[in-house]
């Protein structure tokens, strides 16, 4: 049976860290879900201080058995020390493994970046905006899982 994008239960968890790029990747991502007919008055948004923090609540989302996909938005900014490595491979990996662990498509919608500059241009108010595109590739990925 086909799933219906209209019925797909959805949750995003958000970086709280550069919150003036996770917001807006956020903003994108609802406006992707808008435009392909979700009621996003339905979605569960869960904030957590860092990306390092997105695995473990990405994980405990999808193993609850109440969401299709979940969407997880973070913005990593690389810096002076090798900090940025840890926190974009540990996301990375926690994201991947949460996902292959419960079945659930969890999107990595992390921006990993060299510069401010790359943040001002993703996040733009467009859909370009990699929020916007974390979350169609959510809707995809739920629809094909749950069809399968």
């Amino acid at each position: 049976m086909k799933t219906s994008k209209d019925s797909l239960r959805v949750a995003m968890v958000v970086s709280r860290y550069n919150c003036e790029y996770t917001d807006r990747l956020l903003d994108g991502a609802y406006r992707a879900l808008r435009d392909e007919g979700l009621n996003t008055d339905l979605v569960n948004v869960i904030r957590v201080p860092g990306a390092f923090e997105i695995p473990v609540a990405a994980a405990k989302l999808a193993n609850s058995g109440g969401y299709d996909t979940v969407i997880c938005l973070g913005a990593v900014i690389r810096s002076d020390t090798p900090h940025f490595d840890y926190v974009a491979g540990e996301a990375a990996r926690g994201i991947m493994q949460a996902g292959l662990d419960s079945g659930v498509p969890i999107i990595f919608g992390v921006m990993t970046l060299n510069t401010i500059e790359q943040a001002e241009v993703r996040t733009r108010n467009d859909r370009s905006n990699r929020g916007y595109e974390a979350a169609k590739a959510g809707i995809e990925m739920a629809c094909t899982i749950n069809d399968i």
